[in-house]
């Protein structure tokens, strides 16, 4: 179809042709993953011992990356080259969801990201809104026994998780319509959420209308007007370029998440178990600093989004209607069965004691 014949059809013809692009777009995506998983699937050793094969969403400048980048070095050193370990980054391989699928039947041996569901679903009890305050409450949960149990229940599912990590921090709204200043300013946006149930949920409580999107798609869809906000932690929000298509910026900590690193058991077990033992103390390692970066730099995220957007930073009596609003999205997961009203009371008072 060309240029005139989408102008003569209208408002049809734009819709026709965006979903003829859309579709050919997914149609070639889905080939280049299937391809990708008939290729890596038959190369996971090499003459010298092992190759680990691992995939990220955000680009090679995160700091999920970087601390990839620092696991490569370190892990094929401490293993004196026995692991080499291929890297890669921006959604070369596919979205979140396309590499969860990989690693799943052993075409990749690892990645981190959203889809940690599929390991056990247990890990969605970390995503639940205001579950933690800050970051020193996430970290204290993140290394506790508490989190290597839902860690070990990885295994039924085919996954081992050496250290799970605090997500990117703590996440932001962005949206191009209003400030977002008491729970009732989200009523009829349309914001993009990860496509986890814990964050579908927690948006509609809070009066949004959810939209399902990939992150390497986020950027297009904010441009275009498909959507009108999303969530995310600011380093996301600047490594993806939203603030280049958001106006304002609302902080609330309303959540944080896990960063598992998830890796093929299968894969995993065929390493000798002083290779094991390098592995996840490199792997715990790369999540620790990980985590540091994160920390480090969320405040320099904000204020290098602050140059593109309008914050507004909500705490201390303001915050009150947010907590308010998301508590169906407790009740919702209990009467589901993920989880119990104790396991979170015990999550919550494993983050709050003191040391």
């Amino acid at each position: 179809m060309d240029k005139i014949g989408i102008i003569g059809l209208g408002n049809m013809g734009m819709g026709i042709a965006k979903n003829v692009i859309k579709d050919g777009y997914q149609a070639f995506r889905s080939a280049f993953v299937y391809g990708a998983l008939i290729f890596f699937s038959s190369c996971t050793t090499n003459e010298s011992g092992y190759v680990f094969k691992y995939s990220n969403e955000q680009p090679e400048s995160a700091i999920r990356s970087q601390s990839m980048l620092f696991f490569k070095e370190k892990l094929e050193k401490k293993s004196n080259g026995k692991i080499k370990v291929e890297l890669f980054f921006g959604g070369i391989l596919g979205n979140e969801r396309e590499l969860m699928d990989l690693v799943s039947t052993g075409a990749l041996q690892g990645t981190r990201g959203g889809f940690f569901n599929d390991a056990n679903p247990k890990f969605n009890l970390l995503t639940l809104p205001f579950l933690v305050a800050d970051w020193d409450q996430a970290s204290q949960l993140v290394n506790s026994s508490f989190m290597q149990s839902i860690n070990d229940g990885a295994k039924v599912n085919g996954f081992h998780i050496p250290a799970t990590g605090i997500s990117q921090g703590f996440r932001a709204h962005t949206n191009n319509k209003k400030p977002i200043k008491h729970p009732r300013d989200f009523k009829g946006l349309k914001m993009r959420v990860p496509m986890q149930e814990v964050f579908i949920q927690t948006a509609k409580a809070f009066g949004a209308n959810p939209q399902e999107l990939a992150a390497i798609d986020i950027y297009q869809a904010l441009q275009t007007g498909v959507i009108d906000g999303q969530d995310n932690p600011p380093s996301n929000i600047w490594d993806f370029k939203m603030h280049e298509v958001s106006k304002y910026l609302t902080v609330t900590n309303y959540a944080t998440g896990p960063d598992p690193f998830i890796v093929n058991l299968d894969w995993y077990n065929t390493l000798t178990p002083d290779l094991k033992n390098i592995f996840n103390k490199v792997a715990r390692d790369a999540i620790a600093n990980s985590d540091q970066m994160n920390r480090a730099k969320e405040s320099d995220y904000l204020e290098q989004l602050s140059d593109h957007l309008e914050i507004n930073y909500i705490s201390g009596d303001a915050l009150e209607p947010f907590q308010n609003a998301v508590k169906p999205v407790y009740d919702y997961f209990i009467n589901k069965g993920m989880f119990t009203m104790e396991e979170i009371n015990m999550a919550q008072k494993i983050a709050r004691e003191k040391n």
